[in-house]
């Protein structure tokens, strides 16, 4: 077990991600350093979700901790998937648009990867999967929801915790997750390794 100083407690969060900071403090965990990973995120040829959110999350977590040893290194990853297909972020209004024409009406699912780098170097992974069901959106819907650029930055193009809450009939899994990360097993995983809350 950690002894809680404040060496052995420092938390870096590698994501640049204000919704992850929120929900961190949400649950009183307020990370010592923000220090964003510049990876390449590209899917390799027949990745699944789940795989890809592992290994992108796992590429963040040990390019901060090439750095910063002696430290918790917390770094995350989600993407949209629809059938089979990935839908990451949306890198313009018109791929933000087919996104939502896609959902429109379907269930899809959204993945998270965390990895969590211990202090000792011990490093754990989890993936969690949330499937959200939309409503059939009429053209109108989507260009409203498109105009208030809330899809920015978005995996799948829109963030449930905004105005897209109007267009989900149902959730299975963790909410949390769906807004980018998963609480309950992200703080099972720090505690897990003797981060103190």
């Amino acid at each position: 077990m950690a002894t809680g100083s404040k060496k052995d407690n420092h938390l870096i969060l590698a994501s640049a991600s204000p919704r992850r900071l929120a929900l961190l403090k949400q649950v009183g965990i307020i990370p010592d350093q923000i220090i964003p990973a510049d990876i390449d995120e590209t899917s390799l040829k027949s990745e699944k979700p789940a795989s890809l959110v592992k290994r992108l999350c796992c590429l963040k977590a040990r390019k901060i901790a090439e750095n910063h040893k002696d430290c918790f290194i917390l770094a995350s990853d989600t993407v949209v998937a629809c059938g089979n297909r990935l839908l990451e972020k949306a890198a313009d209004k018109e791929q933000a648009e087919n996104f939502l024409n896609l959902l429109s009406g379907r269930r899809h699912s959204v993945y998270t990867g965390i990895c969590l780098i211990a202090p000792n170097g011990k490093i754990s992974t989890k993936t969690v999967k949330t499937v959200v069901k939309f409503k059939r959106l009429s053209r109108e819907e989507i260009r409203f929801y498109l105009n208030h650029d809330e899809w920015r930055g978005k995996a799948g193009g829109y963030a449930i915790q905004g105005l897209a809450a109007q267009f989900i009939m149902s959730i299975n899994g963790s909410y949390s997750n769906v807004v980018g990360l998963p609480l309950f097993e992200t703080v099972n995983l720090l505690k897990g390794h003797g981060y103190v809350l």
